[in-house]
């Protein structure tokens, strides 16, 4: 780039004649760091077994800490990445709006399922519940 005579405007940044240069962009901070229950409630998940499931409340009970709807706030917000069709309703309902996807998963886990009155699939809690004690093998699938 030249450097420009008195009176004379600088050249744009690309050298065309008539371009504009580039937009600049402001900076993003850098993501915080998880909340430590956060933290906590998604390791819970990711520790439930494939076909088994955790209540909202079970998680919250088994960490000592919180509530299901402080549980049912962190995986809302965090649980993508997590297997979050393990964590679920009480009273075995899939999780509204992901109904399909929650099927695939118990399907292919092999979660147990039962046929509600109004003809919808819901969770065999009975079955499917687990209690928090270790298993073997991988966890996410």
């Amino acid at each position: 780039m030249s450097t420009p005579v008195d009176g004379e405007e600088p050249a744009p940044a690309d050298g065309g004649p008539g371009t504009r240069a580039a937009p600049e962009y402001p900076e993003y901070p850098e993501y915080p760091e998880l909340p430590e229950y956060v933290e906590r409630v998604l390791e819970t998940a990711e520790r439930i077994p494939p076909g088994k499931v955790m209540t909202y409340g079970d998680v919250a009970e088994w960490l000592g800490a919180g509530g299901p709807r402080q549980v049912g706030r962190a995986m809302a917000l965090y649980g993508g990445p997590v297997p979050w069709w393990r964590v679920v309703r009480a009273d075995g309902v899939l999780l509204p709006g992901h109904e399909r996807r929650a099927l695939e998963h118990y399907r292919t886990e092999a979660t147990p399922l039962r046929t509600a009155a109004d003809g919808s699939q819901r969770l065999d809690m009975a079955r499917a519940r687990w209690d928090g004690a270790p298993a073997e093998g991988p966890t996410h699938t």
